[in-house]
């Protein structure tokens, strides 16, 4: 054996040995525990303060909110550093972003423990051309951004709920984030900030609803 096919060798043995030892500790590195899933199917509302169920699209969904929302409340929670919140968020009929008065902004909020981990706005508004677009600051936060409605979107061809109801009146988004957090007792709320100065029917001009809720406490 060459001294060259040697170091060679030792090279691919100390590269292999890295890889197992980096997937054997990946498992002690952090414990995934879902803390709450609900997809609404049942009818529950347990831990939900201003709880509503509605049925939209052959489905139940939780929802639809206008100038309102609602209060998930998780006690006794495990020993954890990091906590996962996702869900699908459905704005329902005609929200116009960051567009100012009298039409808007249309902000939607998550909140958490008091901290707001997203303040944004979104614009349901298709573009036609020649026509203004209304702005919507998703998937950053109100006012820093200025994008095309429905950007970050994952359906944009669902029902609308009343004033917007052919196809394309809802966009669903899928909602994630990660964030520290160790209190055993988390308090998530779902808030809006919507205006309709023009409609008789708010919710029938705008709302929104959300389902398949997860919630994940992570030990690193």
């Amino acid at each position: 054996m060459t001294y060259k096919y040697f170091e060679l060798s030792i090279s691919k043995i100390f590269f292999f040995a890295l890889l197992i030892l980096l997937s054997s500790c990946k498992d002690k590195l952090s414990k995934e525990t879902v803390v709450y899933t609900n997809s609404f199917d049942s009818n529950n509302l347990t831990n939900i303060d201003n709880g509503v169920i509605s049925l939209y699209n052959g489905s139940l969904v939780l929802g639809q909110y206008n100038n309102s929302g609602f209060t998930i409340t998780l006690a006794n929670l495990p020993k954890h550093d990091l906590i996962t919140i996702s869900f699908d968020l459905f704005i329902h009929d005609s929200w116009e972003g960051n567009k100012q008065a009298p039409d808007g902004p249309d902000i939607w909020q998550m909140v958490v423990n008091g901290n707001t981990y997203i303040n944004t706005t979104f614009s349901n508004l298709d573009c036609a051309p020649g026509n203004f677009c209304s702005p919507q600051s998703y998937p950053f936060n109100y006012p820093n951004s200025y994008n095309n409605p429905k950007t970050g979107a994952y359906r944009t061809d669902l029902p609308g709920v009343c004033h917007n109801a052919g196809p394309g009146g809802t966009t669903e988004y899928k909602i994630t984030k990660t964030f520290t957090h160790s209190n055993n007792i988390l308090t998530l709320q779902c808030l809006d900030k919507l205006v309709q100065t023009n409609s008789t029917d708010p919710k029938c001009d705008e709302s929104w609803s959300v389902d398949n809720i997860n919630i994940k406490a992570i030990t690193l």
